[in-house]
């Protein structure tokens, strides 16, 4: 941990490449921030999780939910809080909404309650991220909430797990490092916008980002559309 009369640090470990392995630094880091499923980064980052966010909506949490392994990993085990990025509400106001087929295949628009048993079976403290909190951080972003479905563009569980950590480590009293982040997949999510509001946090604040193995793959990004650069 951070030594007598320094800052304490927060280690922030996305799910894209790491380049070397940072586990020594990353375990001794006084608050840890992951998400999901952090494949990428076994091996390479240690185990201690302070804050596991996840996205409880999706096919990809329906795979979590249907793998017995996932609640056991260490990164799960080792989570202090499990917070859910996508309250109920959240998703029937401004998530896009399933096809008749979707539905009969199976899928569904959020998997609050199957998580919360999974995760609670497995002996973790469970949070569900309010809604408020979602729709300030659209607007944050430069995102109105009332206009999501229009311009199909949402934020990402990255960007949330990063405000609400950043939220809770003072600038004063905590440095940051961000690891495995290159602000790419899913279309729909505001990756330059994101990237351009983590820069300003960098201006005002001592975070440092480490670059990700993947930072040279073509960029997902979708343009924006609502009138913004």
């Amino acid at each position: 941990m951070s030594g007598k009369g320094s800052k304490k640090r927060l280690f922030v470990v996305g799910n894209g490449v790491l380049l070397e392995d940072m586990s020594e630094r990353v375990d001794a880091s006084d608050a840890v921030l992951r998400f999901n499923e952090p494949k990428a980064s076994i091996g390479m980052s240690g185990t201690k999780t302070t804050w596991l966010f996840v996205c409880n909506t999706g096919k990809p949490m329906k795979r979590r939910l249907d793998n017995p392994s996932y609640p056991t990993s260490p990164i799960v085990q080792a989570a202090e809080l499990v917070i859910l990025a996508s309250h109920p509400i959240a998703v029937e106001k401004y998530a896009p909404k399933l096809s008749l087929l979707a539905r009969i295949k199976g899928r569904r628009a959020e998997w609050t309650w199957a998580c919360l048993n999974m995760f609670g079976n497995a002996g973790k403290m469970v949070a569900v991220m309010p809604v408020s909190d979602y729709e300030d951080g659209c607007r944050e972003l430069g995102l109105e909430p009332s206009l999501l479905l229009k311009i199909r563009t949402f934020p990402s569980t990255g960007y949330f797990g990063i405000r609400y950590a950043l939220q809770q480590c003072p600038a004063d009293e905590w440095d940051v490092e961000i690891a495995g982040f290159s602000w790419q997949g899913w279309q729909r999510h505001a990756w330059a916008d994101e990237r351009s509001w983590l820069e300003r946090k960098v201006a005002e604040r001592n975070i440092h980002i480490w670059p990700a193995g993947d930072d040279q793959k073509p960029k997902y990004a979708k343009k924006r559309k609502h009138g913004k650069d």
